[in-house]
């Protein structure tokens, strides 16, 4: 499994926690964002995660901003992506199950670094339960 990462200033610290997590269990990051606090443009950071996770290079997304906002509208600009806002793991669990999001986007202001790597965790295990979702999720994009 490989994972696309992307952040703005605000996800910086996030970004960075979650990396270490992914990798101690021997999973595979791209990271696509800013390494440093100064304010950046996350639209520059978006694109190339979903095109990462459009292409298949990568198996998921995860974009990190202060409100999951800006990089959710970006992220869902591209065709094959289903970009997700999750602030707790029982949402998380639901964008995968219902919604078969490749993306999760956190809030790095309203949730904590813990939290965000629990729902990361939630995210990369929960399956897409098809079934009455698949129709739903075929008619997302236009």
């Amino acid at each position: 499994m490989t994972i696309s990462i992307g952040n703005d200033h605000a996800g910086t610290d996030y970004k960075f926690a979650i990396i270490t997590h992914l990798e101690a269990k021997g999973i595979a990051v791209i990271n696509h964002g800013t390494d440093a606090n100064d304010s950046v443009d996350y639209p520059d950071f978006v694109h190339p995660v979903a095109t990462d996770v459009e292409s298949k290079k990568s198996t998921f997304g995860i974009l990190v901003c202060g409100s999951a906002n800006g990089v959710a509208m970006t992220a869902n600009k591209h065709q094959g992506i289903r970009a997700g806002i999750c602030w707790t793991k029982e949402i998380t669990a639901l964008t995968r199950q219902h919604n078969n999001a490749n993306i999760i986007c956190i809030p790095a202001r309203y949730t904590a670094v813990q939290q965000a790597i629990a729902m990361v965790d939630t995210f990369l295990e929960t399956a897409f339960e098809g079934g009455r979702h698949q129709n739903r999720v075929e008619k997302i994009p236009c």
